[in-house]
């Protein structure tokens, strides 16, 4: 049994951190590439103003990086601070890639970006190019290894339950990485992060035009940002509809609930554009179907069924019954650990144990579960249907906005005429569209997966740390005043550098120390 209350603060903590920090890591993956290859044109033709738009952007770049940092190390210690039985039960595993990230792709990105701020007069102009794609490799590669946890989590592949330490361990690290579900949230993230890097560079561009003040940079950062932004944008939808097949064979409640799809239809199954799910009366009303789509996006076939809500509950029960035998054996086992038929029990239902543990919400052993106990504790793995089915069709509707967006901007810059008035005033308005729609879809992948912290192995109840509530009550406030103050903080050297524009960076040292100096902000320089 658990403090239901101690948990819903943990994971409202675990949110605000985590999709706080997260307003950061796209627009960082997404300037680090963009520009890369600024700096890549004005290498190859001597333009100066390619020069000026390399240090531009990459002094906003700088701030938002420096940002970033700040939040992003809070969520390293929530992992043993408020998760402390997660990280005992799979830190082998999850440890990993995290620790493979600080090592290689953070150090990297941080050492570089070093010399790219204060590189431009002591290294080659060849030499200063590499440095800054050394950045933005370090910045994917932050990002892969980071998936790859995550993607363990939703997909837990390549470890297995060891009775002899009560832990998860690896038995196949090479799988881990190679994780398909990982991999496919990693190309679609970082697609996202490079949407979100154009729009921006798009709208602040566009603010400049309609303004008239540094009008040649920012057409030609118009330009780059506009091409860009389409190929980012066909990458995101493509490379999302991956990520959303991979969910079909290892997450089907997840999809289901994406679907309000309660009962399994007739393959090709019918997506649902419009409806109003209902988790009480489990159907949704007022539903418009779209036939066939939702089965040759989910299956890409004409045949293969996508089961419903009702069915996937149903085999969730078996599970559990399975898991309470695997849970048994277990028992047996941390008394004798000799025991050999036991062991024999638990190898061949120990994939199901996660699925046992569920009951601990509802009664202390598992073992002495009732028939109601255990519906109840198989119906708990529908996450809330209303908030996924809505959040998942803001998330395609901000995506295919932003498409939208970027192929009018890229068809006027294309022609001889000047673009119109309300061109960059789309442009200027839709710059918060890729931050929405990063947001809700982590919010899909993150609460769609709910009541597992670990998909099918380890509910999230069980996951936290013994602590009191008044401790997360004032870490959740004290971090929302902290991150209000960071906030206002990356608002204003954010606004200050555009304000000044390209003027901000054109001194002797011609770059983010010159900006920080003359603001009297240089505290927010990279140093990490």
């Amino acid at each position: 049994m658990t403090n239901s209350l101690l948990v819903e603060l943990s994971r409202l903590q675990f949110a605000l951190t985590a999709m706080y920090h997260f307003l950061f890591v796209p627009l960082t993956l997404g300037l680090s590439v963009l520009v890369a290859m600024m700096e890549t044109v004005y290498v190859m033709t001597g333009r100066t103003i390619w020069r000026d738009m390399t240090k531009f952007w990459g002094l906003l770049f700088g701030i938002n990086f420096a940002l970033g940092v700040a939040t992003g190390i809070t969520m390293e210690f929530e992992f043993g601070m408020n998760w402390a039985f997660y990280s005992h039960y799979v830190g082998d595993i999850f440890g990993a890639p995290l620790a493979i990230e600080g090592l290689m792709a953070f150090f990297l990105e941080a050492t570089f970006i070093g010399l790219f701020f204060f590189g431009w007069d002591k290294l080659s102009s060849r030499a200063h190019l590499v440095v800054t794609w050394m950045v933005a490799l370090g910045s994917n590669l932050s990002a892969l290894w980071i998936l790859i946890a995550n993607g363990w989590m939703q997909n837990p592949v390549g470890a297995a339950f060891n009775p002899d330490t009560m832990r998860m361990e690896v038995t196949d690290f090479v799988a881990v990485l190679f994780n398909p579900t990982a991999q496919a949230k990693f190309v679609h993230t970082v697609s996202a992060g490079y949407v979100c890097g154009a729009a921006f560079v798009l709208g602040i561009s566009a603010f400049y035009i309609l303004r008239g003040r540094n009008v040649e940079l920012a057409k030609r950062s118009f330009v780059i940002a506009s091409a860009f932004g389409v190929a980012a944008a066909l990458s995101v939808i493509v490379l999302g509809d991956e990520s959303g097949y991979t969910i079909t064979d290892n997450q089907k409640m997840k999809l289901a609930a994406m679907e309000a799809m309660w009962q399994t239809e007739p393959s090709p199954a019918s997506f649902t554009a419009f409806g109003i799910p209902d988790m009480q009366a489990r159907e949704t009303h007022y539903a418009i179907e779209i036939p066939w789509v939702m089965g040759l996006i989910g299956t890409r076939s004409l045949d293969l069924q996508i089961p419903g809500i009702f069915d996937l509950v149903k085999k969730t029960e078996g599970n559990i019954r399975n898991g309470l035998v695997a849970y048994d054996a277990l028992q047996k086992l941390k008394k004798n650990h000799g025991d050999s038929a036991a062991r024999a029990v638990f190898d061949r239902t120990r994939g199901d144990l996660g699925y046992a543990l569920l009951l601990k919400r509802y009664i202390e052993s598992p073992l002495q579960a009732t028939p109601e106990q255990i519906h109840d504790a198989a119906w708990s793995t529908v996450p809330s249907v209303p908030s996924i089915f809505f959040t998942f069709r803001f998330m395609v509707l901000f995506g295919f906005a932003l498409l939208a967006v970027f192929l009018i901007s890229l068809w006027y810059t294309m022609r001889e005429a000047e673009a119109p008035r309300w061109l960059f005033l789309l442009a200027l308005w839709a710059m918060p569209l890729p931050w929405l729609a990063a947001e809700t879809g982590w919010f899909v992948a993150e609460f769609g997966r709910q009541p597992w912290i670990i998909d099918g192995v380890l509910p999230t109840f069980l996951a936290t740390s013994e602590l009191g509530i008044s401790d997360l009550v004032l870490t959740i406030v004290g971090f929302t005043a902290v991150y209000g103050v960071l906030a206002v903080i990356e608002v204003r050297l954010m606004l200050q550098a555009i304000k000044k524009g390209p003027d901000a960076v054109k001194g002797e040292a011609g770059s983010f120390g010159d900006f920080a100096t003359t603001t009297g902000s240089g505290a927010v320089a990279p140093a990490e």
